[in-house]
């Protein structure tokens, strides 16, 4: 029988189908229905299965959103991120069919992607199969039905200039070259491109980051809604982002041994998650804002290794271990496991270097000779208050007394007004204490008010000050209720701390107690000074070496260390050094009145 159905002419059905209304379809569920991978492009080759990286999956759907313009992913390797790109791609071509350009670092590479990721992707779908792999229809640049897809390099001016897109994507930005030939930068070169579409236009920026100052951690700053991917702990419920800090393995292990015996803790209740643990948190995983201006209009992700399914948490340890002896490696680790930029690092010191050169001859507890005041410093935690108490001589010479977890104010309290003696029998009690009030602010309000003698609360300030600290009175419920509040140049104490962890007892030195645990001796070295450019000047700043890595007991001793400057140690060191000076000549003046300093009493010294 004759099949008399009418085919129309092919251009009719080319313009056809560029009026077809897009199809209502996440680019998730395109991928779930034709995306096929293949042998050598997944080491689970098949049909593509969301549930498996489902972090991935708002990460694509935000493509759909017609709020969302500008997609950024700050990723380490081993996500998924490149799969994810080539899936926008796919739905993109499948059901909003428009030009489409890709930009990778160098033209060889893309020929490379074009050749063996973007081909194979459209050869197993035969939606994509049918419109876009007729000979025909091939070129250098990429392919032509209708639309174009072109996959250039950043080094070739010619390609990126050469036609408006709807959809860019910008794959490893950072390693971009300064300039495309004699033109600007490539990824502006790129962005022109999208003019002529714009109130349909996506941009997507995929890359690992390498340096703060580079386009993809500024992209990750400037977003308008900065998203991270939470976890539920199976054991206490809380929820959480995995941080390198939290990652624990036994002191000194070598590589081999820490591939084995390295476990991750909970934030909260420090259980051990094991690797079915993080299994089953990554398939309940969400995003959450945890930075936004209310716009959704640029949108960034931020992923490391501990959510990828194909690295276990041993594999992690062994590589920072590894890592440690060359900084090549710590750079790699740092930009390609952590997702995080490095840092030309400035000053900075290690917990085990700290434990063998400033170990005092002092056991703790016990107060060292010539010690003229007593200072402490709290840092208050949702699960407890890390303290310490720090003895100080008259040239700054310092020993840390004491140091410890409270789990209560009254065990705080009790810390504080406890009597610690020296080897001659003569009892010292803490003069001065600062209590961090960034966390439950008022109960440190109403503690500070109780032991007004001797506690004032405090708060670190995020920038330079133009003093050392300043002295505020403190407002609640909109009013001042009289009560003392210092603020402190944290950034100035580390400086100090650090400078005189070079010096030696007779030159004001900073010293640990003999016996020193190596937990107290990891946070007072978890952060290091980088040096960074901003607006074409160097800048440093103090940082944490790892994100999540506890500084408690560094914070302590900055407090502390600002309370020995409040109670007067630098008046009475000034004055002592003027008392070791030679009497000058008397001169034949005259006489002119006396200005007192104010006394120096120790509280209570017997």
């Amino acid at each position: 029988m004759a099949d008399n159905r009418y085919s129309p002419p092919g251009w009719i059905r080319e313009a056809l189908e560029a009026l077809r209304p897009p199809r209502r379809e996440r680019v998730s569920e395109w991928a779930d229905r034709c995306r096929i991978l293949g042998e050598g492009q997944s080491s689970k080759p098949g049909q593509w299965r969301t549930s498996y990286t489902p972090y991935l999956r708002e990460l694509m759907d935000a493509f759909n959103d017609p709020e969302v313009e500008e997609i950024s992913f700050v990723k380490c390797t081993q996500v998924g991120g490149t799969e994810a790109e080539l899936n926008m791609i796919g739905a993109a071509l499948c059901n909003d069919p428009a030009p489409i350009l890709m930009v990778l670092p160098q033209k060889e590479l893309a020929q490379l992607v074009s050749e063996r990721r973007i081909q194979p992707m459209i050869r197993s779908c035969r939606e994509l199969e049918r419109q876009y792999l007729e000979e025909s229809k091939w070129n250098d640049l990429g392919f032509r039905s209708g639309v174009s897809i072109g996959i250039v390099g950043a080094n070739s001016p010619s390609d990126l200039a050469s036609r408006p897109v709807r959809y860019l994507f910008l794959d490893e930005e950072d390693k971009f070259p300064a300039r495309s030939g004699k033109e600007s930068a490539p990824a502006a070169l790129a962005r022109e491109r999208l003019k002529t579409y714009p109130g349909s236009k996506k941009m997507v920026r995929m890359s690992t980051p390498v340096f703060e100052d580079g386009p993809t951690w500024q992209a990750w700053l400037r977003a308008d809604t900065r998203m991270e991917c939470f976890v539920t702990c199976p054991h206490c419920r809380a929820e959480w982002t995995y941080k390198f800090g939290r990652l624990k393995w036994p002191e000194g292990a070598t590589a081999d041994q820490a591939l084995t015996q390295a476990v991750y803790l909970c934030e909260e209740c420090d259980a051990v998650i094991s690797e079915a643990d993080r299994a089953e948190m990554l398939r309940s995983c969400r995003w959450k804002a945890v930075d936004t201006n209310g716009s959704r209009r640029r949108i960034a992700f931020r992923l490391n290794v501990f959510y990828s399914p194909w690295v276990r948490l041993g594999e992690v340890a062994a590589n920072w271990i590894e890592s440690e002896s060359a900084p090549e490696l710590r750079q790699n680790f740092i930009n390609s496991w952590l997702a995080e930029p490095y840092k030309e690092i400035d000053r900075q010191m290690d917990a085990e270097t700290l434990l063998e050169t400033r170990q005092g001859q002092y056991p703790a507890g016990r107060v060292p000779p010539d010690t003229v005041m007593l200072t402490g410093g709290v840092d208050v935690q949702k699960r407890c208050l890390y303290w310490t108490v720090r003895a100080w001589r008259v040239n700054m010479t310092s020993f840390n007394v004491a140091h410890g977890q409270a789990f209560s104010w009254g065990e705080l309290e009790r810390v504080m007004n406890a009597w610690y003696e020296d080897a001659q029998g003569g009892k010292y009690q803490v003069n001065l204490c600062l209590v961090d009030a960034g966390y439950e602010t008022d109960t440190v309000f109403d503690f500070c008010a109780v032991n007004s003698s001797w506690a004032v609360a405090s708060r670190g300030s995020s920038s330079r000050m133009q003093s050392k600290y300043r002295a505020g009175r403190i407002e609640r419920n909109g009013m001042a209720d009289g009560q003392l509040m210092l603020w402190v140049d944290t950034d100035f104490y580390k400086d100090m701390i650090f400078s005189r962890l070079f010096r030696e007892v007779e030159n004001g030195g900073w010293f640990l107690h003999d016996g020193c645990d190596p937990e107290y001796a990891e946070q007072i070295t978890a952060e290091h000074k980088v040096i960074e450019r901003r607006r074409g000047h160097l800048v440093s700043r103090w940082e944490q070496k790892v994100s999540g890595g506890d500084n408690h007991y560094l914070d302590c001793e900055v407090y502390a260390a600002c309370a020995a400057d409040v109670y007067g140690l630098r008046t009475i060191y000034s004055r002592q050094a003027q008392a070791d000076q030679p009497s000058p000549q008397p001169e034949h003046r005259p006489e002119r009145p006396r200005r007192h300093g104010k006394s120096f009493r120790r509280r209570g010294s017997v």
